[in-house]
């Protein structure tokens, strides 16, 4: 049932770079990346033996904290017992090199230059960076909508408070009337003169329901077209929910900033995470945080010249931090390399459905995920007759099933299938909810 590390590298072209070679060739760049040996059906038990989950249990919880992967575990150790063993000659020789290899594997990983990735450590810090360093002016505005997590409103109203723009959050409509054409104009006919940012989420972790960012970003496209660079709209996005399970860049995507954090459907390192963004985006920011990772972050303050625009590793946050941790972010995705983005996609979908199917067909629960793939990714939610969700969540439990409950106005059970999961553990899960008749 195990795949050796180094055949998954290989796979993957990553080997000098994932931390397992020795310092010379590490110090090279990336070799041109090599054909994945075909992955089959028959694969996925082997995907599922790089995770160390426990066997008696049926986990479908990826969407709050990943477990590790084996690549990752692996990593982490090893950079974890160097810095042990020679901790000042270890930071040295590798902390600024292997940042820049795991922004290289971002990029690759979502179609972008790792210059354009900056580090973080979550979502949070993500929304946090962006929409505070966002130049926003007195008498602009941000658009979100009324559905959207507490981070997107809070970070808002606290930038909101030193920029003088105002936040305006406007009503998403029911997607199962809407459609994805109506959930794009809800936003799109929203926007006005003074609009300079567009603040959303593009898999909703409240209900599941994943936003049409692309067609979303393509309309805000043609709306800048008669715009002036200054008061061009900018998308912001939090993709959290979509960053690992959804065969999209952020080409496809469109939005000129994004914010995730790796350590849930990419299976990274807890306590990672990006923000990606394109040249507009970047241009529309400023950092917060002083980094340690620009060249010449260090040679501009002691000669006092003024600080360069921003760019991916000025917004990177320096200090001190669980370097072994960061360091081993791009080995998370030694898993997506050997399986292949679609096939992530594909299968985390196939599972989706099947539960979301199972779960209409109950009387007595309430499915609240769109049932459509074009509206939903991997997050299933849902509500069970004559229980709340904490009951629910609770007698799910009793079965060894692992799910949560979204933290919301309206709470709801969510259920998350990942790549970590089988069909037969989405059946016994199903089982466990039709015991709650």
């Amino acid at each position: 049932m195990e795949i050796g590390r180094r055949e998954i590298l290989r796979a993957g072209g990553v080997l000098a770079l994932a931390g397992g070679a020795t310092p010379a060739l590490a110090q090279q760049s990336a070799p041109a990346a090599t054909p994945r040996p075909t992955f089959g059906p028959n694969d996925w038990a082997r995907v599922r033996a790089q995770f160390g989950l426990k066997s008696d249990r049926v986990d479908m919880s990826a969407m709050l904290i990943a477990a590790h992967p084996k690549a990752v575990r692996e990593a982490i150790a090893r950079h974890r017992d160097a810095l042990d063993e020679t901790p000042i000659e270890y930071l040295e020789q590798n902390n600024r090199r292997l940042q820049n290899v795991a922004r290289e594997r971002v990029g690759r990983y979502f179609g972008v230059a790792g210059t354009d990735v900056a580090l973080t450590d979550s979502t949070t810090m993500g929304a946090g960076l962006v929409y505070n360093g966002l130049k926003l002016r007195p008498g602009q505005e941000v658009l979100t909508t009324d559905r959207d997590y507490y981070v997107t409103h809070e970070s808002l109203r606290l930038a909101s408070m030193r920029s003088g723009a105002s936040v305006r959050r406007i009503r998403q409509p029911d997607p199962a009337k809407a459609g994805a054409g109506g959930l794009t104009q809800a936003v799109i006919g929203e926007i006005r003169p003074n609009t300079r940012v567009v603040a959303l989420t593009w898999v909703h972790s409240s209900t599941g329901l994943k936003m049409p960012i692309p067609a979303i970003s393509q309309e805000i496209a043609r709306l800048n077209a008669g715009r002036a660079e200054a008061d061009r709209v900018l998308l912001a996005v939090d993709g959290v929910h979509g960053f690992g399970n959804q065969d999209v860049g952020l080409p496809e995507l469109g939005c000129d900033l994004f914010f995730a954090g790796c350590h849930k459907w990419i299976f990274g390192p807890r306590g990672t995470g990006v923000v990606i963004g394109t040249k507009a985006g970047w241009d529309a920011m400023a950092p917060t945080i002083p980094t340690f990772l620009a060249s010449d972050a260090y040679s501009g303050w002691i000669s006092g010249s003024p600080a360069a625009d921003c760019t991916g590793a000025r917004l990177t946050p320096g200090g001190f931090k669980a370097f072994e941790h960061v360091w081993a972010l791009s080995d998370a995705f030694v898993i997506h390399d050997w399986v292949g983005r679609k096939q992530v996609a594909d299968r985390t979908a196939e599972l989706a459905d099947q539960l979301k199917a199972g779960l209409a067909a109950m009387p007595n629960v309430t499915l609240a995920t769109p049932r459509s793939r074009e509206l939903s990714a991997g997050i299933v939610s849902f509500e069970v007759a004559g229980m709340t969700p904490q009951q629910t969540v609770a007698k799910l439990r009793d079965w060894k099933v692992i799910g949560s409950v979204a933290p919301y106005a309206r709470p709801l059970v969510r259920l998350t299938p990942s790549i970590r999961n089988t069909p037969d553990e989405v059946e016994f899960a199903l089982k466990a909810v039709r015991a709650m008749a």
